[in-house]
């Protein structure tokens, strides 16, 4: 894929989405630029197998992407305000807000649950991507090709973490909605911008 501008233009990224490559595929941490990437998020599938990739879907909200600031407060004997200082940023766990669908997210052994469900709580690092997006992909929709992601300008950022916790909020009067925990186990790459 070519480069492209970055999004230029005010507007929701009503197509963002995020996505987790199948947790069959080692990441380790010498994988670290666009193109190693990309290379694990070519098929969509609920198969396990390398160079697929699982996605998110329902999101209601997302947190927050990226590196926090990494700036402490000092307080200063005698002075009325504060100084900075640079320091080391804390990896965040981001809390992602989805519609339930409890289908989606049944665990079991291969074959019984599905990818997603296996996925929670399993202790395993594995990639994932956040697209920001402002238009529909199209047909290949989410693959990191050029008839996918490719078809639209977005920006993607990836990170090595786990999938923590899935807490359900049951409704009696509205959409049931779970709370998803991921880990973060690296720095966040990007935005790498298509």
């Amino acid at each position: 894929m070519a480069g492209l501008g970055h999004i230029n233009a005010i507007g929701a990224g009503l197509f963002s989405d995020l996505a987790v490559g199948n947790f069959t595929t080692t990441v380790d941490e010498a994988v670290d630029t666009d193109a190693e990437f990309l290379a694990f998020f070519v098929t969509e599938t609920e198969t396990v197998a390398g160079g697929t990739f699982s996605r998110i879907v329902n999101v209601r909200e997302f947190p927050a992407i990226g590196t926090p600031a990494n700036v402490v407060n000092v307080p200063t004997f005698g002075s009325k305000t504060s100084s900075q200082i640079q320091a080391q940023a804390d990896a965040p766990s981001l809390e992602v807000t989805l519609n339930y669908i409890p289908a989606l997210w049944t665990s079991g052994a291969a074959g019984l649950g599905t990818n997603l469900g296996r996925m929670v709580g399993a202790g395993t690092t594995l990639l994932f991507r956040f697209t920001l997006m402002l238009s529909d992909p199209g047909v290949a929709k989410y693959a990191s090709t050029a008839t996918g992601l490719g078809l639209v300008r977005h920006s993607c950022w990836y990170w090595r973490g786990k999938i923590d916790a899935l807490l359900i909020t049951p409704s009696l009067s509205d959409a049931s909605t779970a709370t998803l925990t991921l880990t973060i186990q690296s720095p966040f790459y990007g935005p790498y911008t298509y």
